[in-house]
């Protein structure tokens, strides 16, 4: 009966903290995606200031290594010692890397701190997910799901901009040093308002597991990083890499069936609806980031934009994401059916995609701005979807983990996506550089297939022609690409079965008890 009682007058005291609360949340996914967007723009004053121009890339790989690596292990921590203070001690981790890092001196300290600031990434963002999942129900979530999708659509398009206007007039120290005032309110209004449940698991962490993981996403991570670039494809080291991935990797799934309290229970992928989100997941995230990677280099090279506004470039595919995501999560609340925004979001992926592999020479702004945002609406009715289904394919006590595991084949994604894309559209811009301006386009791009606005005004007008056309060709192959990869997605979203969302709003009969009970627990 006194549980009854929860139940019927949670609707009253929900509202009011949990604006509270997801104000906090904003902040913090805002500056777990904010950061690398920021510190890209501020990249070269910082080579400037600090020199070590050879491990500039260990800047970026550094905290993209310990994001990932750390994702499933914050998941797992979460739902054994209660979501409040692991996400807490995320927030702290954080800053206190994003203040090392101001402070850095030279650039192996840098590199150091932003590991550091990497490991609180990592929590962040599955933090803020899963106490979503904790405090509203699935019938509700898919509008603040929505919300977050726009936090991330806004840090994509105004990283640049805040970046390069913080490096110009206060240095590039305060591209770290503003993180701290944020995450201090986040971390106060989280610290005031959250209450969650204390827990307190008698099962040790699974040591092993995490160790065995982390060693197989590093090694996935180095492959898509350093294969083509720092290391050929079938170098030694890269294939070195490769083998010790996937030896972790088989290593790590058979101690998982054995572990008493595993870091993923494999059991949720038992769940039909939980795999083909992680697979849609994983493909969202290879495309998403090929094509943020890829539009303004086209743009740049081929339509003549300023490289000034790097961000301002993609806002007709970021801005159409925005506005999909935050209509899909608030039909989803008013209706409780979502089937419909895989599968669409599938198909305009693939039209949107294929529409981008067409681009050439002769393309205008305008065209390729449509083509960007039928890619953007189709991103905006995967991004969150694909979380929403994932949690509410688990049960409450495994919350933690299926928002990291989701959250971590995205990123998995993104680093495949970026070194996939990356290869084949190198290697078309060298064979079409060959073959327009023979020796010289060799000799162009030799170094990098990507030059810079300076690079490209150098060049002798023929060299110049050639490389438009070498980096339209680039594109239409990544592209293309892009499309054929999203067919799967289109096709895991067929497959998968709408089963009801539970929670406030009009519901079938026999549903409504059982809908509002992760409420009643979570608050």
């Amino acid at each position: 009966m006194a549980d009854t009682q929860t139940v019927e007058t949670e609707p009253e005291k929900q509202p009011r903290s949990v604006r509270v609360v997801l104000l906090a949340l904003m902040i913090a996914m805002m500056l777990a995606m904010l950061d690398n967007m920021i510190i890209g723009t501020a990249m070269p004053t910082i080579v400037g200031d600090l020199g070590g121009l050879e491990h500039l890339a260990w800047v970026v790989t550094a905290y993209t290594l310990a994001t990932a690596a750390s994702t499933p292990i914050w998941g797992k921590l979460g739902d054994m010692y209660g979501r409040k203070n692991v996400f807490m001690t995320s927030i702290v981790l954080f800053l206190i890397g994003s203040a090392l890092s101001g402070m850095a001196q030279n650039m192996g300290e840098l590199i150091g701190f932003r590991a550091v600031q990497g490991l609180g990434a990592g929590g962040l963002m599955v933090g803020v997910m899963a106490i979503i999942g904790d405090l509203i129900p699935p019938r509700e979530r898919g509008k603040y799901q929505g919300m977050m999708a726009a936090v991330m659509a806004l840090a994509m398009i105004g990283g640049p901009l805040v970046g390069g206007t913080i490096t110009d007039n206060w240095g590039w120290r305060w591209s770290f040093y503003i993180n701290l005032p944020l995450g201090v309110v986040a971390l106060a209004l989280v610290g005031a308002v959250l209450h969650l449940p204390k827990k307190r698991s008698k099962a040790r962490i699974d040591y092993l597991g995490a160790a065995l993981l982390t060693v197989g996403i590093t090694s996935i991570v180095l492959v898509t990083t350093w294969g083509g670039t720092e290391y050929a494809w079938t170098s030694t080291r890269i294939m070195e890499l490769i083998a010790l991935g996937v030896a972790s990797l088989v290593g790590f799934v058979f101690w998982q069936t054995k572990a008493v309290e595993p870091i993923v229970p494999l059991h949720i992928f038992r769940s039909r609806n939980f795999t083909l989100m992680s697979l849609i997941g994983f493909i969202t995230g290879f495309v998403m980031f090929g094509a943020t990677l890829f539009l303004p280099l086209y743009q740049q090279s081929v339509q003549g934009a300023s490289a000034t506004n790097s961000g301002l470039l993609l806002l007709p595919m970021l801005g159409a994401m925005l506005v999909t995501s935050m209509v899909a999560g608030r039909v989803t609340t008013n209706t409780g059916r979502y089937y419909v925004f895989p599968v669409a979001g599938g198909v305009l992926m693939v039209v949107g995609l294929y529409l981008l592999s067409t681009m050439d020479t002769g393309t205008s702004r305008l065209t390729s701005g449509l083509f960007m945002a039928v890619v953007g609406l189709g991103m905006g009715c995967l991004m969150q979807i694909t979380m929403l289904v994932a949690q509410n394919s688990v049960e409450m006590k495994d919350m933690g983990v299926a928002s990291s595991s989701t959250t971590l084949f995205r990123t998995l994604g993104s680093s495949f996506g970026v070194a996939i894309m990356g290869a084949l559209f190198n290697n078309r811009v060298q064979d079409v550089m060959t073959e327009r301006a023979g020796a010289l386009g060799s000799k162009v791009t030799e170094q990098s297939a990507q030059l810079d606005a300076a690079s490209l005004a150098k060049l002798p007008e023929a060299a110049r022609e050639a490389y438009q056309h070498a980096v339209s060709a680039g594109t239409h192959s990544a592209f293309l690409l892009g499309a054929v990869v999203a067919v799967v997605a289109l096709v895991a979203a067929v497959f998968v079965k709408e089963v009801p969302l539970k929670g406030a709003g009009p519901t079938a009969p026999g549903e409504k008890a059982e809908a509002k009970v992760p409420v009643a627990e979570a608050v």
